[in-house]
């Protein structure tokens, strides 16, 4: 599997796997099987209790109701941060190529294309696209700029750290409360993901912009003291 290195804001490079086009291609028919259990659902509900009143009226009513089939894509992408129901489900989300967030200019650019890449020829230019692109990008993606990556890992109890300290814990590092949520989240994902990959090299690096953020100095290794900042972090903002 191809992979795409992403600078992040703690100015780290870390890599994501792009998504394979199995996995694109489920998601993309979980999306389809939301779509008709939505319409079964209008089908039973709306559909027959308008019947029941005014059989002129169902056929507006339907062709107003596929509204949302036909904005699935475009508004699920944008509310959900670049995923839809089965992007979600096969851990697979959309990004810019620079690993930023997708704008909603991109995911109209990748929406209109869908017309080319899905739709018009049945899926079979979107697969081409794919297949043979260094990114694993359709043309709505190479149009976009944007990419889909695999946002799933395995991760062990081991690995979802900090929410539970000992009763007498003590912090060693006090100013570890001036992080903000967001550097925490993103210290704790790019800490996993670098031990998981036993990538020295990035915790290394992640060490030194902690440090920065912090102005602390240490004599821990890398992984420890990452760890230590994380649970100091933890019991300073837990009040205790």
């Amino acid at each position: 599997m191809s992979n795409t290195a992403i600078n992040t804001a703690q100015n780290v490079n870390i890599e994501y796997e792009f998504a394979g086009i199995g996995k694109r291609i489920v998601a993309f028919i979980l999306d389809l099987v939301v779509m008709v259990i939505y319409l079964i659902t209008m089908t039973m509900t709306v559909y027959r209790a308008v019947g029941l009143f005014d059989e002129s009226n169902v056929l507006g009513i339907r062709e107003l109701s596929l509204l949302p089939i036909f904005c699935y894509s475009l508004s699920l992408h944008l509310v959900f941060n670049g995923r839809t129901v089965g992007k979600f489900i096969m851990g697979i989300k959309v990004v810019k190529e620079d690993g930023s967030p997708a704008r909603l200019s991109d995911f109209l650019v990748r929406w209109i294309l869908r017309l080319i890449d899905i739709v018009l020829f049945f899926g079979t230019v979107g697969v081409v696209a794919i297949l043979f692109s260094e990114r694993k990008q359709r043309l709505g993606d190479i149009a976009a700029k944007t990419i889909v990556i695999n946002t799933r890992k395995s991760t062990k109890i081991s690995h979802i750290i900090l929410e539970d300290l000992e009763a007498d814990y003590q912090p060693e590092f006090q100013n570890a409360y001036m992080l903000s949520d967001a550097d925490v989240n993103e210290i704790k994902d790019i800490y996993r993901l670098a031990g998981e990959s036993r990538d020295y090299r990035t915790l290394k690096e992640l060490r030194i912009k902690v440090e920065a953020l912090l102005n602390t100095q240490s004599e821990l290794r890398d992984g420890i003291y990452v760890r230590t900042v994380l649970k100091d972090y933890t019991y300073l903002t837990q009040g205790r």
